[in-house]
């Protein structure tokens, strides 16, 4: 019989964020009282005020957005969104490392992008914080989840209640769990 093989266990109390640095406390309590009163709300405030608002915390947005009720970002000074782009309704923007969203893109209801996660084989749970990419006219399907790292190549769709685990091609459609190719996209 060979050597015996020491197992670790996770130690929590050895957790450590690693270089994630989400800024400063008065302005993310700040960015929670603005979050509280005009996006977590079913309260349908216009798209402009909360554009407005997302551009004064710092997030880079363009003209034409249109924010449904209840979205949430996490932090809008990681955040780019390009022209005539759709959040919709509970869409959640959980952006602990930059999130790029381009132009023309729909984030239909309940839609997760996801850019934080732990490293499930180190003792400590070590945070790993991936940016997320989703190139111009890309649509995420109601309730669909884009993980750490992910690129989403122009005109991609990743149909309802997906999870997009790694690159999405260009003018594909993915579906699954993971998300799988499943035909071309064919805008008429």
């Amino acid at each position: 019989m060979g050597p015996l093989k020491v197992q670790k266990n996770v130690d929590l109390a050895r957790y450590s964020p690693g270089a994630y640095r989400p800024g400063s406390l008065v302005r993310r309590a700040l960015w929670y009282a603005v979050d509280l009163v005009f996006f977590s709300t079913p309260l349908p405030w216009p798209s402009i005020v909360k554009r407005n608002f997302l551009r004064a915390f710092g997030a880079e947005i363009g003209r034409g957005v249109v924010i449904k009720p209840r979205v949430q970002v996490k932090y809008p000074w990681f955040l780019r969104v390009g022209d005539h782009c759709w959040l919709g309704e509970r869409v959640w923007i959980d952006n602990l490392a930059t999130v790029e969203i381009g132009d023309h893109c729909c984030l239909s209801q309940g839609a997760l992008l996801l850019t934080g996660n732990h490293d499930w084989s180190s003792a400590s749970f070590s945070l790993v914080c991936q940016s997320i990419t989703l190139e111009n006219g890309v649509w995420i399907g109601a309730r669909a989840v884009v993980t750490p790292g992910v690129v989403c190549g122009e005109h991609a769709v990743l149909s309802v209640g997906s999870v997009a685990t790694k690159a999405l091609d260009p003018r594909t459609v993915y579906t699954g769990n993971p998300a799988v190719a499943v035909k071309q996209r064919q805008i008429k």
